[in-house]
């Protein structure tokens, strides 16, 4: 397959199964022969020449810009999904139109709470933590008192004092927080929560401004933790960071034992 070729058949078609009356367009007098909106017409709504769309839909080569694309796909009505495959299509960036998740898909909520007796935690692309299970909250802590703002990951592992002190090799933690954090911005740059996230950690922290000046952009999505807590001793985890299709700014995170030792030390700290 040909991605020019595909880029202009999948205009065609979005084009053609769009209903000229959902578009409060004028009558006109010539006959529609074929279904769907006019190549000119949609040239209006994208604010672009005919000759352009027509170039287009006949496959010739051309590769339009971002902001094309986002006014073709503003024209065409494109559902999410169509909206990223067009962007795709073009070799061009796809623009995230949807707010950072501030609050847990109520089935992900569920989810989280299923996998009881793993551990488990919900958070968004700026580690903020959105949902937890009993066993999570065990394991790292209550977060319930919380103030929204101090409950994200990154924030408690630099500023909260047991968890500071709970990861035996907390450089590498930090590291691996600090690389997806930097990945994170790069894919929301209008993000200004996430910008001030940043900006405070670089002024407050020494590690993390060290670490964010190294620019490593390694994101790690599964691998091992070893903690210190302070009533169960030491606990080796396994961890698993898995993305929704339905939801791609939230992120599960999934911890299971790394070994019978730690099994049994979970254990017990879950039963009290």
């Amino acid at each position: 397959m040909d991605a020019t070729q595909e880029l202009a058949a999948f205009l065609r078609t979005a084009r053609e199964r769009l209903d000229p009356d959902d578009f409060g367009l004028p009558t006109r007098r010539q006959a529609r022969r074929t279904p769907g909106l006019r190549r000119e017409e949609v040239a209006e709504l994208a604010a672009v020449s005919t000759d352009y769309i027509v170039r287009l839909e006949q496959g010739r080569g051309i590769r339009p810009s971002a902001d094309v694309v986002e006014a073709l796909a503003r024209a065409l009505r494109l559902a999410p999904d169509e909206r990223a495959y067009l962007f795709n299509l073009a070799q061009q960036r796809h623009r995230g139109t949807d707010k950072p998740a501030t609050t847990a898909a109520p089935p992900l909520a569920g989810l989280v709470a299923d996998l009881s007796p793993l551990p488990a935690m919900l958070m968004n692309h700026r580690y903020d933590i959105l949902a937890w299970n009993g066993e999570m909250a065990r394991l790292l802590l209550n977060f319930d008192p919380l103030p929204p703002r101090q409950r994200n990951a990154m924030w408690l592992c630099l500023m909260h004092p047991r968890i500071r002190e709970l990861y035996v090799d907390r450089e590498r933690v930090v590291r691996e927080g600090v690389a997806h954090l930097r990945a994170a911005w790069a894919a929301h740059p209008e993000d200004q929560a996430l910008t001030g996230l940043i900006d405070e950690f670089t002024t407050r922290d020494e590690e993390f401004a060290r670490l964010w000046a190294e620019r490593d952009i390694k994101v790690n999505g599964r691998g091992r933790k070893e903690m210190r807590h302070p009533e169960a001793g030491v606990i080796a985890v396994h961890f698993e960071v898995l993305v929704p299709l339905q939801d791609p700014d939230q992120r599960l995170v999934i911890y299971r034992a790394a070994d019978d030792e730690s099994q049994s030390a979970l254990d017990r700290l879950c039963a009290r």
